[in-house]
Formats: structure tokens, sequence, C-alpha cells
């Protein structure tokens, strides 16, 4: 069973394991996506033409990749209501070829929606590489089952 809204404080972290980015996601990713720049899909022109000296990872990938390797936690297996999007997102660097990528993220704003037995949980999000830098960052909005009602005045 996943964390509830109540088990969670602000300042808890997390850290996931690691995954290479190679051909095959950047591959899977153009034609899911139906992005074929050139940028992600031919060596020589985005070597002649890109500022990375080569091909890189759609920036989008980035995103989906965090999403992944989060979940793989189970953290909120059966709790989470919804992904509600991602806000102040921010692209700071390239994915490369063979980078390994992993999360570090911490809960940084918690509150209880409207609606009963929901909270609404802020995660701050880095999404970093086997060099420690991060490449991209921004924060997670989760609406969460609440375990208990809230007291009634």
């Amino acid at each position: 069973m996943g964390l509830y809204y109540e088990d969670l404080t602000i300042g808890m972290a997390w850290e996931t394991q690691g995954r290479t980015v190679g051909e095959a996601e950047v591959a899977l990713y153009a034609g899911l996506s139906g992005d074929f720049h050139r940028l992600h899909t031919d060596e020589q022109w985005a070597r002649a033409n890109s500022p990375f000296g080569g091909r890189v990872a759609h920036g989008i990938l980035g995103i989906v990749l965090a999403s992944g390797l989060f979940s793989q936690l189970h953290l909120f297996d059966d709790t989470l209501v919804a992904l509600l999007g991602f806000e102040q997102w921010k692209f700071s660097g390239p994915i490369r070829f063979g980078d390994t990528l992993r999360v570090r993220t911490r809960i940084a704003e918690l509150r209880r929606t409207s609606t009963p037995g929901r909270g609404l949980v802020k995660r701050a999000v880095e999404l970093l590489n086997q060099r420690d830098e991060v490449v991209q960052s921004g924060v997670s909005v989760m609406l969460v089952r609440c375990r208990e009602e809230p007291a009634q005045p």
C-alpha cells in the first residue's frame, strides 16, 4: 500500500535508482511522439549544427523518465489519485546518449483540497545525470488520498 497524505511531511526526500538513456529510449519516444527532429535522430546533422556536439535526447523525454523513475519507488501505489501537472520546469542541460539519470525529490508543499479525502502534494524534483549535474528540475503536483476525513468544526 502506498503513502497517504497524512504520512507525508514537508522535507521528506527520496532518490531513485539510475537509468541509462540510449538509442532505444530516444527512438521509442520519437516514434510515440512523432518528433523526429534531426537533433535527436541524425548524428551527422547534430554534430555539424547543434551546440551539443552530437545528438541529445528529447527534452520532454526527461520529464517522462523522471516520472517513471519516481513511480518505481512505489511510494503512492493505490493512493495516487492523479498527477495534476508540472510547474516551473526547467531544462538546465542536455541529456546525452549514455547518460545515467536518477531523480532526487522532496515534499515541498502539502494542503488538503476542498474535496474530502484528498490532499495536494507538491514535490520538488531534480533530474540528475551520472556527474550529479541537474539537467532538469521543477515541481510535480499530485493529488493523493487521505487516510481519514478532516475533523468537522
